[in-house]
Parts: structure tokens; sequence; C-alpha cells
């Protein structure tokens, strides 16, 4: 693919594709108009950061119950979120990544609820043979991830990230907490949060809700 088809691809503007890789968007006008070439080097690290972005951009959507599908261990019957989530992992039995509200129970920034259903990861099409589980993609970069008790799961920038491009259909309840934890922690301020600029909108308003999330 050329820098255009890569665009094209994604479905964005130049300005949107410039801010998302971190191009100079005259930079990227001119590779695309052809009066500049980039190194090899560099159409190689945004295909493969583009082929990644396009796999994961499935349209998630909340599973129902299926009797032909197996079951997971019920959040009821653990005491303590981590050690559901040991079983679940146990139970999947893949090299899974959890996301979203399972991420914000490994960070310890959501204790999650006692009737929880819905698993969200990253990982092989396989996992959804359980009911309850979401797989958001198929591959994730493993800058994004981290590790703890045996757990793999995403870290808090990328969690923001997909709560954003998950909003319609996610309870945004643990990451309300998570963010307004985050916010007090570092003394009212915002510092180390990145979202990509086709999500600021989004997270300025996820920002108000946070800092009002303790306070009312």
């Amino acid at each position: 693919m050329n820098i255009r088809e890569m665009r094209e691809n994604l479905g964005i503007t130049q300005r949107e594709f410039a801010d998302r890789y971190h191009i100079p968007f005259r930079t990227l006008q001119n590779w695309e108009e052809g009066k500049r070439q980039p190194a090899e080097y560099i159409v190689r690290l945004l295909e493969d950061r583009i082929r990644t972005d396009l796999i994961n951009r499935k349209t998630a959507i909340l599973p129902k119950f299926s009797p032909e599908k197996s079951d997971l261990p019920k959040r009821s019957d653990y005491i303590g979120a981590m050690s559901w989530l040991k079983a679940v992992n146990d139970c999947i039995g893949e090299n899974i990544v959890f996301a979203l509200d399972d991420a914000l129970m490994c960070q310890g920034n959501f204790g999650g609820r006692s009737d929880e259903y819905i698993v969200w990861v990253y990982g092989n099409d396989s996992a959804s043979r359980f009911n309850g589980v979401v797989v958001l993609g198929n591959q994730i970069n493993p800058y994004d991830v981290k590790e703890k008790n045996g757990l793999r799961y995403t870290n808090f920038n990328r969690t923001i990230a997909d709560s954003l491009a998950n909003e319609s259909i996610l309870d945004m309840q643990g990451i309300t907490e998570a963010v307004s934890k985050y916010y007090y922690k570092q003394g009212n301020s915002f510092e180390g949060i990145f979202v990509a600029p086709e999500y600021q909108e989004e997270f300025e308003k996820l920002a108000d809700d946070a800092i009002d999330y303790y306070e009312n």
C-alpha cells in the first residue's frame, strides 16, 4: 500500500491521519502528492501499524446467551475480581489480553460488579465460543499491554481509547470511576493521559463526568 491507500483504507482525512500517526501535515501532503517519498522503513512501520488498526476496527456487538456456547465461571462464585479473572483466563485457555472493565479490574482501578457477565478481550475469535465474551480485536500492540499475576491486560491509556471507541455499547461507570481516581491522585490533573485526536471531544465529556463523579 502507498500512503494514500493506507489513509483511505482507514477512512480518515489527511489531518486525522497526520495527527494519529504523528506525521507533520505538510509532509503527509507531499507524500500523497508524490513531491517527496517516505523512507522505506517508515512505509513498513506504517503498514504494520495500520494493518493492526484495521483488524481491530471490528464492530463490537454485545453477545446474547446461546445454549450452544460454553459458560464461563460466574462472577458471584468468586471473592474479588482478580480471582474471577484468573478463573476466566484459565477457562478460555488461550493467549488473551483483558480489555475495558476487565483491564480496569486488573489495574486495580475498578472493583467490578457482582453480576458481571460480559468479558472484553483481545485474542483469537475462538474465544467467543464462550457466552459473554466480546473479542475487540485479534491483535494489539505489545506496548499497550501490561502483565500482572499471570494476567495480561491493556494499559490505562489503551483502556480509555477502547472505552471511547465502544462507548455506544459500554456501561461507562467503570471507566468514569477509574478516570476520576486518576484525576484526584494526580492532584486534579489529567496529565499523562493521551487519546487519539478523533476521540478528543468524547474524552472531554468523560473528563467532566469524572471530575463530578466523587463530588455528587
